[in-house]
């Protein structure tokens, strides 16, 4: 019988989202796709969740010593974030990650992270072991070949964390379309469409 994992629906009261490991010199070995589309993927996640209100947690591991600072883009995106750096390679293992996540009081966590199959998939699957609900955002967590994409993503649907993409997590919290959210969030998650279908709607109102 197949294990059906349907959890109640995100929500900007019951969401968070954590971002582990976004660095330059991490990024620069993705090879899953294109490291641009990346990028636009994590940066619109971002800004969507600081749009809908989530409180939001960024890690980064040994930024001085080993993979560098997270990617400019990002930390432009979320001006004044604190970056956890950390050296334990799951990103829950440090004490301040935990304590900065448990902060946030939701218990939906949204993970997206690089590499996939570790910086994203260890917090999210330790999350599930301590009572949270987990989510992996897949566009927003790279990896360094098709192998470690395939064998990563098994896992987390055999850890029981939900598996989606950013933009359908977002505009699940968003939940309605009348929302004085919902043009910036359809725009940072680069859904110019969205716009149009607004301008129309406005058009034949007027």
């Amino acid at each position: 019988m197949t294990n059906i994992h349907n959890p109640e629906p995100l929500t900007a009261e019951n969401a968070a989202l954590v971002l582990v490991d976004h660095q330059v010199g991490l990024m620069t070995g993705i090879r899953d796709f294109p490291v641009a589309e990346l990028k636009h993927n994590v940066v619109g996640l971002a800004k969507a969740a600081k749009a809908l209100g989530l409180p939001i947690v960024t890690t980064t591991t040994s930024a001085d010593t080993l993979w560098g600072p997270a990617f400019p883009e990002l930390t432009e995106a979320l001006p004044g974030q604190d970056f956890i750096d950390r050296t334990t390679v799951n990103a829950w293992d440090d004490p301040r990650v935990e304590a900065a996540i448990r902060a946030t009081g939701r218990k939906k966590l949204i993970f997206a992270g690089v590499s996939l199959e570790v910086c994203a998939a260890y917090p999210a699957m330790r999350a599930v072991r301590e009572g949270f609900e987990a989510y992996v955002a897949v566009d927003a967590s790279g990896t360094f070949n098709i192998t470690k994409r395939e064998t990563g993503l098994l896992r987390l649907a055999q850890s029981g964390v939900v598996v989606a993409d950013g933009a359908s997590l977002m505009v699940e919290i968003l939940a309605d379309n009348a929302s004085p959210k919902a043009g910036e969030v359809y725009g940072h998650l680069d859904m110019d469409w969205a716009k149009l279908v607004g301008q129309v709607r406005e058009s034949a109102e007027a």
